[in-house]
C-alpha cells in the first residue's frame, strides 16, 4: 500500500493557478488563530487543516453537546457523551486528517486578558464566535496590530462574511459602529440555524483566509456578502466608502474600548444554550477534584471530573466548571441569575 506524499495530498490545490507551489508553501507557513470552535469554526478549522495551513491554535470555551452535532462537523456521539472540550476534541481529530500541520487546542474564554496574547504571531485571525462583543474585541485586537481577519455570522438560513485587513478595507465599526441592543436581532435560541448556511458562510471565510495567506490580497475586495441559504440568495455591498469616509474611531482615532475593556464584560449568555458563561475577574487554577468533593453534598453525588471541567447538577442547574475558573451554568436565564448561583456553589 502506497503512502501519499506531501505533494499529492496538496495536488489539486496547487494546479489552482491562483495557488500554485509558492501560494502552498505560503500556506504552509501561515499561522491562523480562530476564536470559536462551533458550526463555523469546526468548517473552517477542517478546510485551512485539509488546506495545508501550518498552524491552527483554536481557541474555544466550551464542551461538546448533542445539540452540537447536527452542525458542527468536527464532533461525533462519544464527544458529546463524554462532554469533551471542543478545543482538544477538534484538534484532535484533525490531527487524524493532517498530521503533518501544527495545531494547539486552547480551552479558554477570549476576553481582554489574553486576547493580545493568543493573537501573538498570527497572520490571520478567524471568527467562529456566536457573539458580538468578542467579534469587537477581535476588531480592536486586529486594527491595533495590523492582523487580517474575517467576520462571519449566521443566524436561522441567513448569513454574513466580509474581510478585513487594516488600512486596505473597513474595519467591523466603520460598518457597523456598535453592537444591536440587547434583545434585537434574531438569535439561536429564537430563530435556530439550519447546517447549509453554516457551511456557506464558513466555505466563504476559509476562502477569504486562502487569498489572505498566499498573498492574493487584489482578491480581498471591501464588500460585505450577505447569504440566505433557504431561498438561494447572494448579496454583495461595496464597503470601500465607509472607510473612505475615515470617521472610525477604531480606524481613524485608534479608540479600542473593547481592548481597552471599557465595553466588555465577565458574564455572557450562550447563543442557543438557555445557559449563562460566568468568568471571574482573573483567570485561575481550581483544583477541581477538591471542588468536586464539595459539592458533592449537594449534588446527591452526581459529579462528573476530568483533566478538563468539572459537571454536577444542581437544583434546576446544570454546572460546567474549568480550571480556569470559568463556569457555564446551564438553566440561568440572566447573567445576574448565573453570578449568584457562581457565588453559591463555587464562591466570588
Amino acid at each position: 500500500m502506497r503512502t501519499g506524499s506531501g505533494n499529492d495530498r496538496y495536488a489539486r490545490q496547487v494546479i489552482f493557478p491562483k495557488i500554485g507551489m509558492e501560494g502552498q508553501s505560503r500556506l504552509k507557513a501561515g499561522r491562523v488563530t480562530l476564536v470559536g470552535c462551533g458550526a463555523l469554526g469546526t468548517v473552517i478549522a477542517n478546510t485551512l487543516a485539509r488546506s495545508g495551513v501550518g498552524f491552527l491554535r483554536i481557541i474555544d470555551r466550551d464542551y461538546v453537546e448533542w445539540n452540537n452535532l447536527q452542525r458542527q462537523v468536527l464532533f461525533d456521539e462519544s464527544d458529546a457523551r463524554e462532554g469533551r472540550p471542543k478545543a482538544v476534541a477538534a484538534a484532535e481529530r484533525l490531527r487524524t486528517i493532517n498530521s503533518d500541520i501544527e495545531i494547539e487546542p486552547v480551552i479558554a474564554d477570549v476576553h481582554v486578558g489574553n486576547i493580545e496574547t493568543l493573537a501573538e504571531g498570527a497572520s490571520l485571525i478567524l471568527d467562529g464566535t456566536d457573539n458580538f462583543e468578542t467579534r469587537y474585541l477581535i476588531n480592536d485586537v486586529a486594527v491595533k496590530h495590523g492582523i487580517s481577519w474575517v467576520y462571519g455570522a449566521c443566524v436561522a438560513s441567513e448569513g454574513m462574511v466580509m474581510p478585513i485587513v487594516p488600512n486596505r478595507t473597513p474595519c467591523l465599526r466603520c460598518i457597523f459602529d456598535a453592537p444591536p441592543p440587547a434583545g434585537t436581532s434574531p438569535t439561536c435560541d429564537t430563530a435556530g440555524v439550519i447546517a447549509p448556511i453554516v457551511q456557506i458562510v464558513a466555505a466563504l471565510q476559509a476562502a477569504e483566509a486562502m487569498k489572505i495567506l498566499v498573498g492574493a490580497m487584489d482578491d480581498v475586495r471591501p464588500r460585505l456578502t450577505q447569504i440566505s441559504a433557504w431561498d438561494g440568495e447572494f448579496s454583495t455591498f461595496d464597503m470601500a466608502p465607509a472607510l473612505d469616509g475615515g470617521g472610525c474611531a477604531c480606524c481613524r482615532d485608534r479608540q479600542f474600548v473593547y481592548l481597552d475593556g471599557k465595553a466588555t464584560g465577565r458574564t455572557a449568555a450562550l447563543c442557543g444554550r438557555n445557559a449563562v458563561q460566568v468568568r471571574p475577574a482573573s483567570d485561575t487554577k481550581l483544583d477541581l477534584e477538591a471542588l468536586g468533593d464539595r459539592v458533592g453534598s449537594v449534588s446527591n453525588g452526581r459529579v462528573q471530573v476530568n483533566r478538563y471541567l468539572l459537571r454536577f447538577d444542581v437544583d434546576s442547574y446544570g454546572i460546567t466548571v474549568f480550571r480556569d475558573g470559568r463556569a457555564i451554568i446551564k438553566g440561568a436565564s440572566s447573567p445576574d441569575e448565573g453570578k449568584s448561583v457562581y457565588a453559591k456553589y463555587i464562591g466570588n
